[in-house]
């Protein structure tokens, strides 16, 4: 197999695995607070939400690490980590367990997650670089959906614990493989760390996201709002402690590119704008209709599909007539889809209802390839490990505030008892839950998607001409 190929298909496995594991415990989560010994439902929760703030906390650390150290050691070592997380899981005693051995998991996530993309930037000529990002972004970020579904049914045939078997096998060959067939091609940097913007951004991002999803789930105290304040005040140091470093690891001289500033707040509000799109999917099936998790994770299929279809097409365009076009096209789509959504009764047929559905799923397929290849294409080749760690972090972290916003603005609309079971998978009766207080929540969040999809596609239009190489070291300096 041609090198390119080899490296394409490795990291399309390591995407896929570490987006599946995001979310194909969200359908098992009912079955482990039962038969896991002292796992209550915010146990339970914090196994989902972890997994993701452990991501976010540290991918750009690692996209900062890998242009010192190595992309490819630090990809190889995100698989062994990961490997070893899913075994750890496997085998957990109790819910306390299982959350700290997701995180261990999260650590595996983040090292593969922050650097796919520059190793495919580094192997693949620019003209390959949209259907080549195309292909792994878009099957790695359909795990996570596909998780939905694939969680039901392994927990249903073999228990819950087999969700983290299947990481095993594909594990361990991965990772074997890796090592072997692998090459570093980028320059390392030896430079000296950031610790204060490390210690600044990792503590700042988990103040606010733990004090923002723990006060949509129990209600906002004190604590909830000191975490929240305190966070935003160490994140906004962080930004100033980066632009007076040597060397820091978020790089914001980056943005001063205009193809690269355009694409990565394209990139995080786009992340915003479809993080929490398949959790309302469960939320609606499981609240508003009263479907059993398995059920509802199947009725997202179509979503899944049209995401995965139109995520290689458009990155292969994008390669012959540009980025722009098609990803404030797919952010255009999007948002029409957001505003239908927001005005779809309760007892719509499904008939209905899976129209915006594929529309939505098509417009988020055209847009992150080219958008993706748009960041890294911009970025000098001694900076793609950094690029992609901070491309990386904006779209977990606008994942995390997506969910976030969706659970504050439902826990304002119903019991937190009934949040807790719908997100949970519990069963829910139609006694428990005032199904047009419910919609009215649904159709306010969807509201609000599009118009972040709006202001998204504003951004991604203004990206204009992409500087590549030593044009790009020439916009920073």
């Amino acid at each position: 197999m041609e090198y390119k190929y080899v490296v394409l298909t490795n990291t399309t496995i390591g995407s896929f695995m570490s987006q599946l594991d995001a979310n194909i415990v969200l359908i098992s989560l009912p079955t482990i607070i039962r038969e896991l010994p002292g796992t209550t439902t915010i146990d339970a929760i914090w196994v989902i939400m972890g997994y993701l703030l452990v991501s976010a906390t540290l991918l750009l650390t690692f996209g900062r690490l890998a242009d010192i150290y190595g992309r490819v050691k630090l990809y190889n070592l995100g698989f062994a980590v990961f490997t070893v997380g899913s075994a750890l899981c496997s085998v957990a005693p109790t819910g306390g367990s299982l959350v700290l051995f997701r995180l261990i998991q999260g650590v595996g996530g983040a090292l593969i997650f922050s650097n796919n993309a520059a190793i495919l930037t580094d192997t693949f000529p620019v003209e390959e670089r949209g259907r080549a990002i195309g292909i792994n972004q878009v099957l790695g970020i359909s795990g996570s959906v596909i998780g939905l579904v694939g969680g039901g049914v392994l927990t249903a045939a073999l228990g819950w614990r087999s969700i983290f078997w299947i990481n095993i096998p594909v594990g361990i060959f991965a990772t074997s493989w890796a090592y072997k067939k692998l090459k570093e091609l980028a320059k390392t940097r030896k430079e000296p760390l950031d610790p204060l913007g490390n210690c600044l951004f990792a503590i700042g991002l988990s103040a606010f996201l733990i004090g923002l999803t723990l006060g949509a789930i129990s209600g906002y105290t004190w604590i909830e709002t000191l975490m929240m304040i305190s966070g935003l005040v160490m994140l906004v140091l962080f930004i100033y402690v980066e632009t007076k470093a040597r060397s820091p690891m978020m790089d914001v001289s980056l943005f001063k590119i205009k193809a690269f500033s355009s694409g990565m707040i394209s990139n995080f509000l786009g992340s915003i704008a479809r993080g929490a799109v398949s959790l309302l999917f469960v939320f609606y099936f499981q609240g508003a209709l009263l479907l059993d998790a398995l059920t509802a994770g199947i009725l997202i299929i179509p979503f899944s599909i049209a995401f995965v279809s139109l995520g290689p097409l458009s990155g292969y365009l994008s390669d012959k007539y540009g980025a722009r076009s098609f990803s404030t096209g797919g952010l255009v789509i999007s948002a029409v889809a957001s505003l239908w959504f927001a005005f779809l009764p309760a007892n719509v047929s499904y008939d209905i209802f899976v129209l915006p559905m594929i529309l939505i799923g098509v417009g988020a397929g055209m847009f992150v390839a080219p958008n993706i290849a748009s960041i890294m294409n911009a970025s000098p080749a001694s900076r793609r490990g950094t690029a992609a760690g901070m491309s990386a972090t904006m779209i977990t972290t606008g994942f995390l505030l997506s969910m976030g916003i969706a659970f504050v603005m439902l826990a304002t609309s119903m019991p937190a008892s009934t949040l807790q079971a719908i997100f949970a998978g519990l069963p829910i009766t139609a006694n428990e839950l005032n199904v047009s207080v419910f919609m009215n929540a649904i159709h306010k969040i969807f509201l609000l998607l599009a118009a972040i999809n709006v202001i998204a596609a504003i951004t991604s239009s203004l990206r204009g001409t992409k500087p590549i190489g030593q044009q790009a070291l020439k916009a920073i300096r």
